[in-house]
């Protein structure tokens, strides 16, 4: 199944169903009177977010979902039927948003959730209802209410518990095969991910969601590479790894650069609690790792973890490391008081 993170639909309510205009007429029943009855209620275009969804590529295929028109009355009094509702049905994690990209409508993250997003037009009035003692032959009725129409892009943000960031092949697809059942495109070459990754990762017996994203290059921010679309995907992450190829010679200038399109890209991801790590640490010798990993404590403040997915050195380490902050994180939100009822 093909990956696709983001799609632009047209949805449309239904339109309410008319008024009917008509008069009880039997035999040996002097005075009938109106009993023309109200037109339906037309569909609504709901949204809601189910299990076993992780991509948006159905609506590749099909982009516009119409609710169904109410049913105009009858009659002897009979009311039109409501419309159906139209639902589109999207993963955990995606994002509503107006045609302007920017406007959140809906944020629906866990399955079961429901947004409204057009609502559909009211049925009209029959003649029976304007009957009265000074108005005992209406001859008119409401039309339906016409339904509502948009464009909305759709959005989806994995929900992982920790993110790998870094330049292309930093290791970030090495170490996620390394740790996790997850099977990404591993190759000895700039871009092998070209679509973010999902593994389940255990650290004794805590487990969570690791999210591998494509590399990141200078000029990230403004189109270059495969720009910083995909950061999306790890905003909504706990901790990041910052993975860095030992075997480059700048390592410190490897950081700022990734750093730097953190920052551009915003949304607060600069401000994450980040796990810095040099990889690929048994493809160069002692002295050569030493010097880079004093060069690297130097840029960023920190200490850097030593990591070799391919021989496993220092990859326990920087699971449990992950963990610590993770399950700090989930502590801290499930003691967050809920909000006091209103009405």
């Amino acid at each position: 199944m093909k990956f696709l993170d983001q799609a632009k639909i047209y949805i449309q309510s239904g339109k309410g169903g008319d008024g009917s205009i008509s008069f009880r007429r039997e035999k040996f029943i002097e005075y009938g009177g109106p009993d023309g009855g109200d037109g339906g209620r037309g569909g609504d275009v709901w949204v809601e977010c189910v299990e076993n969804l992780n991509t948006l590529i159905d609506y590749r295929y099909q982009q516009h979902f119409k609710a169904r028109n109410g049913t105009p009355g009858m009659g002897r009094n009979r009311s039109g039927p409501a419309g159906d509702d139209c639902v589109i049905k999207v993963p955990p994690g995606t994002e509503v948003l107006s045609e302007d990209q920017e406007t959140l409508i809906a944020d629906l993250q866990t399955p079961g959730q429901r947004a409204l997003i057009a609502r559909g037009g009211n049925g009209g009035f029959g003649n029976a209802h304007f009957k009265s003692p000074t108005n005992q032959a209406p001859r008119h009725a409401n039309p339906g209410q016409p339904g509502q129409e948009m464009t909305i892009w759709l959005r989806m943000k994995l929900i992982a518990d920790a993110g790998l960031v870094g330049l292309p092949n930093a290791g970030k697809s090495t170490f996620l095969a390394a740790v996790s059942a997850a099977k990404p495109k591993i190759g000895a070459y700039p871009f092998t991910t070209l679509h973010p990754n999902l593994g389940v990762v255990r650290a004794g017996d805590f487990d969570f969601v690791l999210a591998d994203i494509p590399g990141l290059i200078e000029g990230a921010s403004e189109g270059a590479g495969l720009g910083t679309r995909f950061l999306g995907h790890v905003e909504r992450t706990s901790v990041i790894l910052h993975l860095i190829d030992a075997t480059q010679e700048d390592v410190a200038t490897a950081y700022e650069t990734v750093r730097g399109e953190l920052e551009a890209y915003g949304a607060d991801l600069d401000e994450k609690e980040e796990i810095i790590a040099l990889t690929k640490i048994d493809a160069i010798g002692d002295d050569e790792l030493k010097e880079r990993s004093h060069a690297l404590e130097a840029a960023c403040g920190k200490l850097p973890l030593l990591l070799s997915a391919v021989s496993g050195s220092g990859v326990k380490e920087a699971l449990f490391a992950l963990a610590r902050v993770i399950e700090r994180s989930r502590d801290e939100n499930s003691n967050v008081p809920a909000e006091p009822w209103r009405p």
